[in-house]
């Protein structure tokens, strides 16, 4: 009996451990993903924007070696987002703050990501300083089937102007699913509380598409990352894009942020005045957080966050080591931490 006990166990045990490894092999798995790029300009004077601090003879001294350093390292941080999970890193991410689509082709080219081929989608935006955002990605991996700008219309007075367009495309994940993004850099906090409503109006043109999308179809996959320029618990997030932050409150249409719990615990981004923000989001439908579906399927998000991003000593010791500091260039990668999501399919 005590024998037939013990070799029970034992397979009971085999059998588990067999499982455990046949269910980590077969899932493929996709990472998406976002990057604010910090003021990722050429060196061209483009004379209808405002982009004279970054030429050669502007106050920042952005020269060409500034511009091929500054590619080089952001090409580096790219090149490692979700390598422990997938080779391929980054199936597709969205960008802010690029002036143009050659200076993402650039980037692109970058020994270290060029064999990931990665293409790009853009939209000049009307924006006055010249920075725009824009979604790249590896057709290994995505096959883009259409795209649009939503412009961002701020009134102001008895006028107004426009902020950063928000890119929406819509394309197929790993040849199998149809998915919706939305790439983001929403209006910033320059004039403090003034500009909560401005955030509030780019918001409510994401949760109005959202919503169109959900008519024609209620079980769409939709990815929506950005530079949003508010935490998860701000009411652009939280309410008006009706983004939660616990998978059992997700349904009616509204949207899961992973983000959430991550800000909860002191994750984040960026810092300001020594406190750390999660501007940074990814946000996902209802329909990715179903686990026993044959499509791909939410698994988890993460900040990346590697030692040599953030500053090693001086006043801003610990925060993102970014490109320039007192109009000085630094040699640094970005005021902002990546951030990505993990999906998985079953094979």
């Amino acid at each position: 009996m005590r024998v037939q006990l013990i070799l029970f166990f034992l397979l009971c045990f085999g059998f588990k451990a067999q499982s455990q490894e046949k269910e980590r092999v077969d899932y493929k798995i996709i990472s998406m993903g976002f990057y604010n790029l910090e003021n990722l300009f050429d060196t061209l004077d483009t004379p209808d924007k405002d982009d004279a601090e970054f030429l050669p003879e502007g106050a920042n001294q952005y020269t060409g070696f500034v511009y091929k350093d500054k590619l080089k390292n952001l090409s580096k941080v790219v090149s490692e987002i979700a390598t422990e999970y997938t080779p391929d890193g980054l199936a597709l991410f969205g960008v802010a703050e690029i002036e143009n689509k050659s200076v993402l082709e650039d980037l692109s080219q970058q020994p270290l990501i060029q064999k990931r081929n990665y293409k790009v989608v853009h939209e000049e935006s009307p924006d006055n300083r010249g920075v725009d955002v824009a979604l790249m990605y590896n057709p290994k991996y995505f096959k883009e089937l259409s795209h649009k700008a939503i412009p961002v219309f701020l009134k102001e007075g008895s006028g107004g102007y426009y902020s950063r367009d928000i890119l929406y495309v819509e394309g197929i994940l790993g040849g199998s699913d149809t998915i919706h993004v939305f790439v983001n850099h929403w209006p910033s906090r320059r004039g403090g509380a003034s500009s909560i409503e401005k955030r509030n109006y780019a918001s409510s043109l994401v949760r109005k598409a959202v919503d169109s999308i959900f008519i024609v179809n209620p079980n769409a996959k939709i990815f929506i990352t950005g530079d949003l320029n508010d935490d998860p618990v701000n009411e652009s997030v939280k309410d008006i894009l009706n983004a939660k932050g616990k998978v059992e409150e997700v349904k009616n249409g509204s949207l899961y942020n992973p983000m959430w719990e991550k800000y909860k615990t002191g994750d984040g981004t960026l810092t300001y005045n020594d406190s750390w923000n999660l501007f940074d989001q990814t946000i996902i439908s209802e329909s990715f957080l179903d686990k026993r579906q044959k499509g791909f399927f939410f698994y988890k998000a993460e900040v990346f966050r590697k030692p040599y991003l953030l500053n090693k000593e001086g006043r801003y010791k610990g925060s993102p080591y970014r490109t320039y500091s007192f109009g000085k260039y630094i040699g640094g990668y970005s005021d902002h931490l990546p951030v990505y999501a993990l999906f998985l399919q079953k094979k």
